[in-house]
C-alpha cells in the first residue's frame, strides 16, 4: 500500500476541527500520515492537535510560532511528509470515508486524480463498492477553482517540477502551486461522486475564513498577484492566456457585485486599470458581454464615473432578468424595488402565525385584543389557505400571493411567531413584533454546535432573519436568558408570559371547555388525552418538509382505554405526514390542523409528549404530563441536546414503550401525587409570568 500524505495547515479552527481530524481517521484507506501544522493558533486548536497525535501515530503536529499564512504552512508540511502521494486538507473541512480509497484506486498511471467537492452542502457517505467514473477533463477547467484540495498529486510530480506555494500570497496562492503544472497535464483525470466537504462559514459566530478576507485587501493582492504571474510566463502563451481568461472569471463572479460600492470601487479601480491594459497589450481575447467589455474600458481608463454609470446599468439589466424567472422572483423584484418605496401605512397590522398555516397562538391572541378594544388599525391576516372564520374585519390574503408583498411592503407592523422569509427586506420604520412559539427545551440556533436539518445555512438565514425584530415575547426568566444568547437578541424583550396562555388563565375555562369539545364531536363523559410529539431534526424529505413515525400503539390503547378516554392526536406544524387513524374512528381525533393548540390544552385531562415545548405551556393546568421519550438518547446526545436536566427537573414520568404509558395512565393518580413537588417548582420556574394579560400589556406598548 502507498502511504498518502494529508497536509492540513490550521489557524483558529477548534470548532471544526475535530470533525475534519476524525473524517481522516475514518478513512477505509488506512496507510496515510497526517501532518498537521499549527500556524499560530490562538484558540484552542494546538491542545487538540496535540490530543490526536497521542492517540494515533500517523498523525504529526508541527507548532509554528507565529502566524506565517497558509502557504508556508504548506510548505513546511511538503518538506516534512514522508508519503508517495500528497494530498491537501482544510482544517475546516471534512471527507466522505471512501475519498482516499478512491482517488487512490484510480490514479494508475496519472500524475494527479481529482475529486468532486461537495457543493450542495449535504452529508454523503460512501460505502464501497461504489459506482463511480472517471472523466477526463482539460486542465485549464480543472484548473479554474484555483484550489489545490482534493486533488491527490504523486510526490515525485511535485519533486519534479519543484512546486511551492509563493509565500508572499495569503489568500490567493493556491495558483502559484498548479500553474507549472498547466503545460505537464494536457487532462486531468477527476472521479464522479462528492467525496469533499467544505465548511462554508456563513454562520456570524464562525471564525473567518481567507476567503472572506477584506474585499479592498482580496482584490489588491489578486491584482498582485497577476501582474506578478504575467511578468514570471511573460514567455508563455499558454500561461498568459489562462491567467487572462482567469481575471474574466473573476470579474463576473467577484468584481461585478464589490465595484457597486463606491467607496471599494475608488481604492482599486488604479489597480485594475493595470490589469485591463496588460490583458488589452497582449489580445487576450477575453469572455464578456457588451456590458461588460464596456465596464472593463471604463477600468483601464480609471473613469470610475462611466463605469459607476455603467454599473447600475448592468446591475437594473440583472434584476430585470431575474424578475423573468417565474411569478415569484418578479413579486420579490417589485417588493424590494418598487412597494417598498411606496408610502409606509402607519395604521395597517400584518398578522402571520406558523408560516400561515392556521389563525392560531399568540398573533390571533393579541389581533383579537385590539379587534375587542375597537383599536384603530386595519389587519391583514396571511394564511395559506384565506377563508378562515375569524372575528373583526381583517383582510385575509394568499401567502406569496401579490398582496401578500404588496401588504408586507406598506403595512408599518409585523406580528409573527415564525420567522419570515429572507427576502423580505424590512423597511426603515417598520416595526417587527416576534412572539415566538414556546419555552425552549432544545437547544436553539447558536446554542446548537452542529446542525442536522434540511437547512445547512440554518444559523445564517436564522441569524438574517433575526436581525429585523423590534420586540421579541419571552414566557419566562429562563426564555429571556436563553433567548438573549441563542438568537443574539438584544432589543426589547416582553416577560409578562405568553398572550396564548391568557385562555389558559381565562376565568370562563368550563365554560370554554365544553364548547370546543361540542366543537370536535367529543364526547362530554370522556376524558381526553393529548398526544403531541414533536419534529425531529434529521427526519426530512427535503428542507421545510419533515417526516414523523407514529410510535403510540394505537390499537392497544384504544382496547385498554377506549372506555374512559379518547385520544387527541396533534404533531408539530413542520411534519408534513399525514397520519392515518383509519379504523380508530371516535377513539382517536387526528387535530393536527386544528388552528390553535391552547383551546386543546383546556379540553384535555392529560398530556403526551417528547420533546416539543408545549409542556412547558400546559404545565399553566396543573394537569397530568407524560414524556414518551423512546429516542432520548439520540435526540439530547446527537441531534439538539436540551437546556434542563430531563430525567431529573420535569414534572412528570419518562416513558419509554407502551407498556409504561398505559401503567402511567391508568395509575394517574399516583403519579400525579408522585411528582407533585417538582411540579410545584415546575410551575413556579416557568409559569409565575402568566396572569392572563399579555395580549393586553404588549399590544398597549407596541401599537401606537
Amino acid at each position: 500500500m502507498k502511504k498518502i500524505s494529508v497536509i492540513i495547515p490550521v489557524y483558529n479552527t477548534e470548532i471544526y476541527l475535530k470533525n475534519s481530524i476524525n473524517s481522516l481517521i475514518n478513512q477505509t484507506y488506512s496507510n496515510w500520515e497526517a501532518v498537521v501544522i499549527n500556524d499560530g493558533s490562538t484558540d484552542d486548536s494546538l491542545s487538540i492537535i496535540r490530543e490526536y497525535e497521542k492517540q494515533d501515530k500517523r498523525i504529526k503536529c508541527i507548532d509554528l510560532k507565529g502566524n506565517f499564512g497558509v502557504a508556508y504552512a504548506r510548505n513546511i508540511g511538503l518538506d516534512s511528509a514522508t508519503g508517495d502521494y500528497i494530498y491537501f486538507l482544510d482544517s475546516d473541512d471534512t471527507l466522505d470515508q471512501c475519498a482516499l480509497k478512491l482517488l487512490i484506486s484510480n490514479i494508475e498511471h496519472h500524475d494527479v486524480i481529482f475529486g468532486v467537492f461537495n457543493q450542495k452542502r449535504e452529508t454523503v457517505n460512501l460505502t464501497l463498492p461504489v459506482e463511480h467514473s472517471i472523466n477526463y477533463t482539460d486542465s485549464d477547467l480543472m484548473f479554474q477553482n484555483e484550489s489545490v484540495l482534493n486533488k491527490l498529486f504523486k510526490r515525485e510530480l511535485i519533486e519534479k517540477f519543484n512546486l511551492r506555494f509563493n509565500e508572499k500570497y495569503q489568500i490567493y496562492s493556491d495558483l502559484t502551486f498548479l500553474l507549472p503544472l498547466l503545460e505537464h497535464l494536457k487532462s486531468v483525470p477527476s472521479i464522479t461522486g462528492w467525496m469533499y466537504k467544505k465548511q462554508w462559514r456563513i454562520d456570524p459566530d464562525s471564525p473567518k475564513s481567507l476567503s472572506q478576507s477584506d474585499d479592498v485587501v482580496k482584490v489588491r493582492e489578486y491584482v498582485v498577484r497577476f501582474n506578478d504571474l504575467s511578468v514570471n510566463f511573460i514567455e508563455n502563451p499558454i500561461i498568459l492566456k489562462f491567467i487572462c481568461k482567469q481575471f474574466a472569471s473573476y470579474y463576473d463572479n467577484y468584481l461585478l457585485s464589490i465595484l457597486e460600492q463606491e467607496n471599494i470601487r475608488e481604492q482599486v479601480i488604479a489597480e485594475l486599470s493595470t490589469v485591463v491594459k496588460f490583458i488589452d497589450t497582449h489580445s487576450v481575447s477575453i469572455r464578456g458581454n457588451y456590458l461588460i467589455k464596456k465596464e472593463l474600458k471604463a477600468i483601464k481608463n480609471k473613469n470610475g464615473k462611466q463605469l459607476s454609470i455603467l454599473l447600475k446599468l448592468h446591475k437594473f439589466l440583472r434584476i430585470a432578468r431575474h424578475s423573468l424567472k417565474g411569478r415569484q422572483k418578479a413579486y420579490q423584484t417589485l417588493y424590494k424595488h418598487v412597494l417598498t418605496k411606496l408610502p409606509m401605512q402607519k395604521k395597517t397590522i400584518v398578522f402571520e402565525s406558523f408560516l400561515g398555516k392556521n389563525y392560531s397562538d399568540s398573533p390571533k391572541n393579541i389581533y383579537e385584543y385590539l379587534v375587542k378594544e375597537k383599536k384603530d388599525f386595519k389587519y391583514i391576516w396571511i394564511f395559506g389557505q384565506p377563508g378562515k372564520n375569524i372575528p373583526g374585519d381583517a383582510k385575509q390574503v394568499k401567502r406569496f400571493s401579490f398582496a401578500y408583498y404588496y401588504y408586507m411592503a406598506r403595512a408599518k407592523y409585523w406580528v409573527s411567531n415564525s420567522r419570515i422569509p429572507k427576502v423580505l427586506n424590512k423597511r426603515e420604520g417598520n416595526v417587527y413584533l416576534q412572539t415566538w412559539h414556546g419555552t425552549p427545551l432544545k437547544r436553539l440556533v447558536f446554542d446548537m454546535n452542529e446542525i442536522h436539518s434540511a437547512n445547512p445555512n440554518y444559523k445564517s438565514d436564522f441569524y438574517m432573519q433575526s436581525r429585523r425584530w423590534d420586540y421579541l415575547i419571552s414566557a419566562n426568566s429562563y426564555s429571556s436568558e436563553i433567548f438573549s444568547r441563542a438568537f443574539k437578541f438584544e432589543k426589547h424583550m416582553f416577560e409578562y408570559g405568553y398572550p396564548r396562555n391568557d385562555i389558559l388563565h381565562s376565568p370562563n375555562k368550563q365554560l370554554l371547555m365544553e364548547k370546543y369539545k361540542k366543537q370536535l364531536n367529543i364526547p362530554l363523559d370522556k376524558k381526553v388525552i393529548l398526544y403531541a410529539p414533536t419534529w425531529r431534526d434529521d427526519e426530512f424529505y427535503k428542507p421545510g418538509q419533515y417526516k414523523f413515525t407514529l410510535r403510540f400503539d394505537l390499537e392497544r390503547l384504544q382496547r385498554e382505554l377506549g372506555d374512559e378516554y379518547v385520544v387527541l392526536l396533534r404533531t408539530h406544524y413542520f411534519i408534513a405526514d399525514q397520519l392515518d387513524t383509519e379504523g380508530y374512528e371516535g377513539f382517536v381525533f387526528n387535530v393536527s390542523k386544528y388552528d390553535d393548540i391552547a383551546e386543546l390544552y383546556l379540553i384535555s385531562d392529560m398530556l403526551i409528549t417528547d420533546y416539543s415545548s408545549v409542556f412547558f405551556d400546559f404545565a399553566n393546568l396543573k394537569r397530568p404530563i407524560l414524556f414518551f421519550t423512546y429516542d432520548l438518547e439520540k435526540y439530547r446526545d446527537t441531534l439538539r441536546g436540551f437546556y434542563i436536566d430531563m430525567e431529573s427537573e420535569l414534572p412528570g414520568p419518562l416513558v419509554f414503550t407502551n407498556d409504561e404509558i398505559i401503567y402511567s395512565i391508568k395509575n394517574i393518580n399516583k403519579v400525579q401525587e408522585q411528582y407533585k413537588e417538582k411540579y410545584d417548582e415546575f410551575y413556579e420556574r416557568f409559569c409565575n409570568w402568566e396572569q392572563g394579560i399579555a395580549s393586553k400589556r404588549i399590544a398597549d406598548t407596541v401599537f401606537k
